[in-house]
């Protein structure tokens, strides 16, 4: 039966060294190379501005009330509007969280 061949600690300790320091590497270029691209400012339809600017008067407006202590909800339904303004609202209250 062959012997088997003996490596030293210092060999596997360089080995995982070189194995981390690839594996960071490698996980810095994909961080930097898979960046999103901002997405282009779309106009704002009145209606929408006017319905993002009611929520935040209504978000305001509880924030005062409660402390700030409180959750707030709002219905998803809207009615009287054909225009869809999920995207421009999260947009716009994405700095609340």
């Amino acid at each position: 039966m062959p012997k088997p061949i003996r490596t030293s600690r210092r060999t596997w300790v360089a080995a995982w060294v070189v194995l981390c320091a690839a594996g960071l590497a490698a996980t810095a270029g994909l961080n930097a190379s898979s960046a999103p691209d901002p997405r282009p400012e779309k106009p704002v339809s009145a209606e929408c501005a006017e319905y993002v600017a009611d929520i935040e008067r209504r978000l305001a407006e509880a924030r005062r009330e409660s402390g700030g202590d409180e959750i707030l909800a709002f219905s998803r339904v809207r009615t009287g509007t054909g225009d869809d303004c999920g995207d421009e609202l999260r947009d716009r209250l994405q700095g609340d969280r």
